[in-house]
């Protein structure tokens, strides 16, 4: 570790969805929801220890490679306007060692008879832990397996 350095970014990722966006937002908005999205694939654990989807709540999620390092996010929640918008905001660790510090924005818009996401992580990255090319390929594998799951999914009636 070097120690006291900081590399600000920030992250953008775009999907549409043949989906509504009330859809699309109660798959952020429970966490059995979640669980059938919310990991980068095949050999990835995800697990929340804590959950409460409400303006000034907060989750905690564990997550990495079977086998591998633990990684932990903390956020809490500092907007929400069903199917419109999330804002969190929240910290990452691997094991004991911060990674990261961000705020977390989910836009849903209509696009036709589906929605259009976009996913924009403002972020401050600690002591060269992790970097942008990492955290954009998770949430652009989370957002792909959202997709999927949307897709696997029937409509509500």
């Amino acid at each position: 570790m070097t120690g006291g350095s900081v590399n600000h970014a920030t992250i953008i990722v775009e999907r549409t969805y043949d989906a509504s966006p009330e859809r699309v937002f109660a798959a952020w908005s429970s966490v059995e929801a979640l669980l059938r999205w919310n990991a980068m694939g095949d050999g990835w654990y995800a697990a929340y220890d804590h959950f409460d989807f409400r303006i000034g709540g907060g989750d905690i999620f564990r997550f990495g490679k079977t086998g591998g390092e633990t990684y932990i996010s903390t956020s809490s929640y500092q907007d929400i306007v069903p199917n419109e918008r999330i804002i969190s905001a929240g910290t990452m660790r691997r094991e004991t060692t911060p990674i990261s510090s961000s705020i977390v924005t989910v836009d849903l818009t209509p696009s036709g008879k589906g929605c259009r996401l976009v996913l924009t992580e403002q972020v401050a990255f600690l002591d060269d832990e992790d970097k942008p090319e990492y955290r954009r390929a998770g949430w652009s594998a989370m957002l792909d397996n959202l997709g999927e799951a949307l897709k696997s999914q029937a409509a509500p009636a």
